[in-house]
C-alpha cells in the first residue's frame, strides 16, 4: 500500500460559499481534465469563487472555474474558463437535481483536493443566506472566538 494512501491535499477552498450559503448535503465528483490541468491543478493555480455547477441532460458540469494555463505546457494548454465535467453517479445527479428543481437549492463547490494522486471536487447542495443569517453567523464565530480566548488565558 501507498505511504500516502488515503491523505488529502486541499488545493483551494471557497470561503465564500459558507459565508453565502446554509451547506447541507456534501458530495465528492471526479473531474475530467486534461494532462496539462492537472499539473497547474497540482500547483494551486485555480480559482472558483464565481464558479457553479449546473446539470444538464443527466451530467453535471461545474462553469466559471478558472484553471491557468501549466507554463510548461505549450499547445497542450485549453481554454481557463472552460465547463469541465463532473463525475458523479446518475442516482446522485438525478437526487441533486431534485431539490435544486423543486426545494430552491443550489449547487456550490466547496474546496477541491486532490486524493489518492486524483483531483477531486466537494460539491455542496445548499440554501442562500439572507443578511440577518450571515450577521448571526458573524455573531457565533465571534463569540466563539471570544470563549476560545477567555480558555486560553484561564490556562
Amino acid at each position: 500500500m501507498a505511504k500516502n494512501a488515503g491523505k488529502e491535499k486541499v488545493v483551494a477552498f471557497n470561503r465564500r460559499a459558507s459565508h453565502d450559503y446554509f451547506l447541507e448535503d456534501r458530495y465528492e465528483a471526479g473531474m475530467v481534465l486534461t494532462g496539462t490541468e492537472i499539473k497547474s491543478v497540482r500547483e494551486g493555480r485555480i480559482q472558483f469563487n464565481d464558479a457553479y455547477i449546473s446539470i444538464y441532460q443527466g451530467e453535471a458540469w461545474i462553469k466559471g472555474m478558472h484553471i491557468s494555463p501549466y507554463k510548461y505546457g505549450n499547445i497542450f494548454n485549453v481554454d481557463e474558463t472552460r465547463d469541465r465535467k463532473l463525475l458523479l453517479h446518475k442516482y446522485e445527479i438525478r437526487k441533486m437535481y431534485d431539490k435544486v428543481r423543486l426545494k430552491g437549492y443550489t449547487l456550490v463547490p466547496v474546496r477541491i483536493y486532490l486524493k489518492d494522486g486524483m483531483a477531486k471536487l466537494e460539491v455542496a447542495l445548499a440554501k442562500g443566506k439572507n443578511l440577518v443569517d450571515k450577521r448571526e453567523t458573524e455573531k457565533l464565530r465571534d463569540a466563539k472566538r471570544e470563549m476560545e480566548k477567555a480558555l486560553k488565558l484561564r490556562r
